[in-house]
Parts: C-alpha cells; structure tokens; sequence
C-alpha cells in the first residue's frame, strides 16, 4: 500500500525543493518509550508511566538550563537524561512511606538507574527508519542528526540502531551549550550542512521542535505517529506526515 503524500497545512505556500535533511534523533529516529519495558521489569506496574514522566522532565530540565540565567546552569544531556531518571523514579515508582535520604536512594536503586541509563543509548529505532535513510543515501541527498543529545550518546545510538555510514554528519548542540529550540541550536545545521536553512528540511516527531526549527527558517516536516493536535502558537510546519516514510515525498527519486 502506497503510502499517502505528507499534509499540506491550509495556506501553506509551497516552498523550493530542500537540498538536504538534517533529523531530530529523540523521538523521531529513535523510540524513546522503548525503554518502558526495562523500566517495567525493573518498577512492575510503572514501566510505561515511568517513561513518559522522564521523557517529559528531561525536556523541561534542557529547557531550564538553556533559559535560566542565560545558560549558567547548563548542564550536558547526558546529566540532564540521569536527573530526569532519578526524578521519574521518585514520583513514579516509590511511594511516600519509602522516602528516604538522596544516598540511600542512590544506594538501593543505582543498579535500576545505570540499566536504564544503558537501554537509553540503545533505544529501538522506528521500524521504517532504515530503509528511509538508505534511499536518501542512494539518492545522494545529504542527511545528518541535530540533536540535542550528547555526542557519544548520539554515536552509540546511531551505531546500535544500525545507522553506521548512512549520515553525512551527526550533530549535538553540546558545543552551543544550549539545547532546541534556542536558534542558536538550529544554527549548527545551517553551518555544518553548509546550506541556508531554507534549503534544508528539518524532520522531528516533538512538535515543539517543528514549530522551533520553522520559526528558525527550516523547511519542516513533523511526523505525528501518534495523532496529536500541533502547537497553537504556529506557524504550522510546511508538511505534516506519519511516520519517516513521508520524507521521500520532498526527494522523489
């Protein structure tokens, strides 16, 4: 079954054709709720809650670091993705009467957290996403990672989802010290691509990180997997798709 071409949203001009595609990597390459099955051996009865609540502090946390104080408190996503871990374990999967001083928690549960911590640099890759990057390889068109994950974590991710050779470049904000959707994040794609943001597509499954790299002059393709309503702050991205399938609609071979 031929898969639909990606939504236009109303009053949406048509741009020129990208030139090259740089992917988020958390959420869009990467499932980062594969861990919810670790976490559920690990906090039986809490897997599932547990991965969401971290994903959703790890982002608040490269928020706060990236706006407070103009970065002083900034802190690698490595650090960040551990103190969301730990803070998902306390709200989630240990109740009030357990509560108990920072070393004894880091005592009873630093195996749980180091597993956890582990998986996270091995998350499944979506199921299509493969076969998506090797077209685009064999097409020539240039395509890289902007993420906001650390380097080594980008490259042991890559590596374990069996991304080795097909991405021309794999590129952390770690060097900006500021995370997306700050513009300087976005301006290490202009620069390493060697393109104007215009020429480039932007491809992310958060929304918040479609809305950021449109607002910084990307063309955008948010891929909504999961059905969801976009931002209300706008503008809308230029193509709205399911699943990675969708880039092939800007690079027909």
């Amino acid at each position: 079954m031929t898969n639909p071409a990606p939504t236009l949203p109303a009053n949406q001009p048509i741009a020129p054709p990208a030139r090259a595609v740089l992917f988020d990597a958390y959420g869009t390459l990467l499932d980062v709720y594969s861990v919810a099955e670790l976490a559920e051996a690990l906090f039986p009865g809490h897997g599932q809650a547990l991965s969401v609540v971290w994903r959703d502090k790890q982002i608040e946390y490269s928020r706060l670091v990236t706006t407070c104080n103009q970065g002083a408190h900034y802190r690698a996503f490595s650090e960040i993705t551990r103190s969301a871990l730990i803070y998902a374990i306390k709200k989630i999967a240990i109740s009030a009467s357990e509560s108990s001083t920072a070393d004894d928690f880091l005592l009873e549960h630093e195996p749980a957290i180091e597993m956890l911590l582990a998986q996270y640099r091995h998350l499944d890759a979506f199921p299509e996403n493969l076969a998506v990057l090797q077209q685009l390889k064999a097409q020539g068109t240039p395509i890289g990672i902007l993420s906001n994950g650390d380097l080594s974590m980008l490259q042991a991710a890559v590596h374990s989802a069996g991304f080795d050779g097909l991405l021309a470049h794999v590129i952390s904000v770690d060097p900006v010290r500021k995370f997306k959707p700050h513009p300087d994040a976005y301006a290490l794609g202009e620069q390493t691509m060697g393109l104007p943001a215009s020429q480039i597509l932007f491809v992310s499954s958060n929304g918040w990180d479609a809305l950021g790299a449109t607002w910084y002059g990307f063309q955008t393709l948010w891929v909504n997997r999961y059905n969801l309503p976009f931002e209300e702050l706008g503008p809308q991205p230029t193509r709205i798709g399911h699943n990675l399938n969708d880039v092939l609609h800007f690079f027909p071979s």
